[in-house]
């Protein structure tokens, strides 16, 4: 049987505007597709500044992630960052290979630690079989947690989300983190995209025993398949948060961005 086969063409724009000149911009990007993720690879792509004479670097961090680093003296009004980006995928995808498993995918961090809540549903729902578990967290968090933009922050605990009721999609991946941690299942944070939707997009890898990352989003309740476009792994959002940095000054800023992704 001949393996399916699709190439993907993403561009990404993010626009900052300010209202006064301001002055020694460092800013980070996580928005490069990773050379190889699993069935994923990235066939090329470019990624421009402009709006101020900037020094731009890209680097991988300890996850294999692309960081960009965008470091400005000066900028008068905008600064603009334009990524366009090639991705192929050749399936079918039977999970990422995991040949290590490191000891930061079992350890809770500030957005991911359990409360005894937390910790009461991991023992309740797992079994000693991961995937089966895995599985079963998915549809928890799913049902726990209702889609509702604007109601979180990027700050908002695996916890205080549940409390509530109600979050994003990083609070959903937040929430599942925080179980398979509790009932020592090995995960991570994934940042990418999920064709249809304007924005980036949050979900969930879990190691299983055969040394492979199966891929579930909590935040539609399923499995992660060929509409998923990764971008980069951690520990949670605070690692591969797509944009952000400092500068300094007084003006105020606001952003604009765009995404699409096209199915070649």
């Amino acid at each position: 049987m001949k393996p399916e086969q699709r190439t993907y063409v993403l561009k990404q724009r993010f626009v900052y505007t300010y209202d006064e000149p301001i002055r020694q911009l460092d800013h980070r990007l996580i928005v490069v597709p990773p050379p190889r993720h699993g069935d994923q690879r990235r066939r090329g792509y470019s990624l421009s500044v402009t709006g101020a004479d900037a020094q731009v670097t890209h680097q991988r961090d300890a996850a294999g992630n692309t960081i960009t680093r965008t470091l400005a003296p000066l900028v008068p009004e905008r600064v603009e960052f334009l990524l366009e980006a090639v991705v192929e995928r050749v399936g079918p995808a039977e999970g990422v290979p995991v040949p290590t498993v490191h000891p930061w995918l079992l350890q809770p961090t500030r957005l991911t630690t359990p409360d005894a809540k937390i910790r009461e549903v991991a023992a309740a729902l797992s079994d000693g079989d991961a995937l089966a578990s895995a599985e079963r967290f998915c549809s928890y968090v799913h049902d726990a947690i209702a889609y509702t933009p604007g109601s979180t922050t990027v700050d908002t605990t695996a916890a205080q989300a549940l409390a509530a009721g109600h979050g994003v999609c990083q609070d959903s991946a937040h929430l599942m983190l925080a179980l398979c941690r509790s009932a020592g299942l090995p995960a991570r944070y994934v940042s990418g995209h999920l064709l249809g939707e304007g924005g980036t997009h949050a979900w969930v890898e879990v190691v299983v025993p055969e040394a492979r990352a199966v891929a579930f989003d909590p935040c539609n309740g399923r499995r992660a398949g060929w509409d998923y476009l990764t971008v980069a792994t951690g520990r949670d959002y605070a690692d591969v948060a797509p944009t952000s940095g400092t500068y300094v000054g007084a003006a105020g800023g606001s952003l604009t961005a765009s995404k699409q992704v096209e199915v070649v």
